[in-house]
C-alpha cells in the first residue's frame, strides 16, 4: 500500500468514529428525552513555521479534535462540548447538556431544520489533497522564500518574516432526523514580508500564495520575489490629493466590500436589526450588470459542500444579480426569526463568485485617468447599522490612467449604499486564493483626505 492509499484508508476511518461518536452523542441525547438533538464532531492538525532573518522562530504541530452538541427539549436548546471522544466522556457532555437545557429560556425559532431540507447527496468536490511535507523541509521553504526576497534588491533592509503551513481537517454533522454528513479538505500557504529602506522612511509589504493542494503553490522564491517588488514600490510615499475621486480596489482589498455586504445581509445581523440592509431584499444595490453568484458545489472550490451546519442542502444560486438582491443569507435560526426558509447558509456562504464587467488591472488604471489604487486597509471604520465607511488606506496615487506614485496615511469614505451602486467596473484579475474570488473593484466616487489639502 502507498502512501496515499495508506492516507485514504486512515481519513475515512477517522471519518468513521467521527460519525459513530456523533451518532452516539444524539442516541444518547434522546434517550435522555431530548425532543431533538445534533452533535458536530472535527479533526483537524496542521503544520506551521515561522523564519525571520535567516533564523527558524517557530515550529508549530497543531492538532485539535473534539464535539459538541447541541439538544432540543422542546423550544428550550442547550449546547455542551467536550475534546475527550471516549464514549463515557461522551455520554457525560449529553448530560451536561440536557440538565442546562431545562433552565433556558423557550425560543420558538430553536430546533433542528426540517427534515426535507436535509442534503440527499454525498459529492467528492476535490477539496482533500495532504501535503506530506515535514517541518524541515517546510523550514527549508519559508527560508528560501525570504532569502528571495531579501536577495532581490539592497534596498531590502529587513524582514518580518516568512511561514509555511499546512492544515487538514475532517468534519461530520448528525442529527436525530437520521441525517450523517461528512466533510475534509486540506490548505496550504506560503508567505512573506519584507521591509524596505530605513528609519522612518521604512515601508513593509508582503506577498502568499494559497491553495487546497500544495502543486498549485507558487514556487517559495516566487513569492519572495513578489514580495520584494511590493515593498520597493512602497518606498518614498507621498500625501494624496484631498477631494473627491475614484477608486480602484485591488482583489485582495475589494473582497472586503464584499464581506461587508454578506455581513449586512446576514439573518443575525438583519433579526436583530444591526444592518443598513434590513428590508433590501428585492432591492437594487449596485449596477444592473452587478452579479454575485453563491456556487457552493465548485469542484475544488475553497468552501464547497452538500450542506451548511444545520445539514440543509446547498444549491447554486445568485446573490445578487441585475444589481439586485435576490436574497439573505440565512441559517435555520435566523430564517425562522425572519419568517423566512434557511437559504443553506447556517456557518456562512460557500464559494462567491463576483463576475467581471471589465478587462485587468491595467485597463481599469487606464479608464479611471486619476484616481486612488488601495492596495491595503486599515482601521475598522465601518459601521454596518448605518452603512458609513472611513478606513485608513495606502496604495498609489493614478495621473494619466498610469501610476504616478505610492501614497499612504490616508483616509477613504464614502457610504456602502452609495459605493455599491457606485461599482463601475469588475476586472477580470480575479483572485483565486480565498472563497470570494474577485477581481480589481472601482468605484466611481469616494471622499479621500489625504492630508496636504489640495
Amino acid at each position: 500500500m502507498n502512501d496515499a492509499q495508506d492516507n485514504a484508508v486512515t481519513t475515512d476511518a477517522t471519518l468513521d468514529r467521527l460519525a459513530e461518536l456523533s451518532a452516539l452523542a444524539v442516541a444518547e441525547a434522546r434517550r435522555l428525552g431530548a425532543s431533538q438533538a445534533e452533535a458536530s464532531a472535527n479533526d483537524e492538525r496542521g503544520l506551521n513555521v515561522n523564519v525571520r532573518m535567516g533564523e527558524v522562530e517557530s515550529v508549530e504541530r497543531t492538532r485539535d479534535r473534539g464535539i459538541a452538541v447541541t439538544v432540543y427539549f422542546g423550544q428550550r436548546k442547550a449546547n455542551a462540548s467536550t475534546a475527550d471522544l471516549k464514549p463515557e466522556s461522551l455520554k457525560r457532555t449529553v448530560e451536561m447538556a440536557c440538565a442546562i437545557a431545562k433552565h433556558t429560556e423557550p425560543d420558538t425559532a430553536n430546533g433542528l431544520a426540517d427534515e426535507a431540507r436535509m442534503a440527499r447527496e454525498s459529492r467528492d468536490f476535490d477539496q482533500w489533497h495532504p501535503w506530506a511535507i515535514e517541518a524541515d523541509a517546510a523550514v527549508a521553504l519559508a527560508l528560501e522564500a525570504e532569502a528571495a526576497g531579501r536577495s532581490f534588491d539592497p534596498r531590502i533592509s529587513n524582514s518580518e518574516g516568512a511561514s509555511v503551513s499546512t492544515n487538514e481537517g475532517l468534519s461530520v454533522y448528525a442529527n436525530s432526523h437520521g441525517f450523517v454528513g461528512r466533510e475534509k479538505s486540506t490548505s496550504h500557504s506560503i508567505s512573506a514580508s519584507l521591509i524596505a529602506g530605513a528609519g522612518e522612511a521604512m515601508q513593509g509589504q508582503y506577498w502568499y500564495t494559497a491553495a487546497l493542494r500544495a502543486d498549485a503553490l507558487e514556487s517559495a522564491a516566487e513569492v519572495g520575489r513578489k514580495a520584494a517588488e511590493r515593498t520597493l514600490a512602497r518606498l518614498d510615499p507621498r500625501s494624496a490629493p484631498t477631494g473627491e475621486f475614484p477608486v480602484l480596489f485591488v482583489p485582495e482589498v475589494a473582497r472586503s466590500l464584499i464581506a461587508h455586504l454578506v455581513g449586512a445581509v446576514s439573518g443575525g445581523a438583519l433579526y436583530r436589526k444591526a444592518s443598513f440592509l434590513v428590508g433590501a431584499q428585492g432591492q437594487r444595490l449596485f449596477p444592473e450588470w452587478f452579479r454575485i453568484v453563491e456556487r457552493p458545489h465548485l469542484v475544488g472550490g475553497w468552501r464547497s459542500g452538500d450542506f451548511d451546519a444545520d445539514g440543509v442542502a446547498t444549491c447554486e444560486s445568485p446573490l445578487v444579480d441585475g444589481g439586485v438582491l435576490q436574497r439573505y443569507v440565512l441559517g435555520t435560526y435566523s430564517a425562522r426569526r425572519l419568517g423566512l426558509e434557511s437559504t443553506g447558509n447556517a456557518g456562512g456562504v460557500h464559494n462567491l463568485e463576483v463576475a467581471a464587467n471589465a478587462e485587468g488591472f491595467d485597463a481599469m488604471l487606464k479608464g479611471m485617468r486619476r484616481g486612488l489604487v488601495v492596495t491595503e486597509l486599515m482601521g475598522q471604520g465601518v459601521n454596518t447599522v448605518t452603512g458609513d465607511y472611513s478606513r485608513g488606506a495606502a496604495g498609489f496615487w493614478v495621473e494619466d490612467g498610469a501610476i504616478a506614485y505610492p501614497v499612504d496615511e490616508l483616509t477613504i469614505a464614502s457610504n456602502l449604499r452609495d459605493m455599491f451602486l457606485g461599482i463601475e467596473a469588475v476586472g477580470a484579475d480575479i483572485d483565486r486564493r480565498s472563497a470570494t474570488a474577485i477581481g480589481s473593484l472601482l468605484v466611481g466616487k469616494m471622499t479621500v483626505a489625504g492630508g496636504d489639502g489640495g
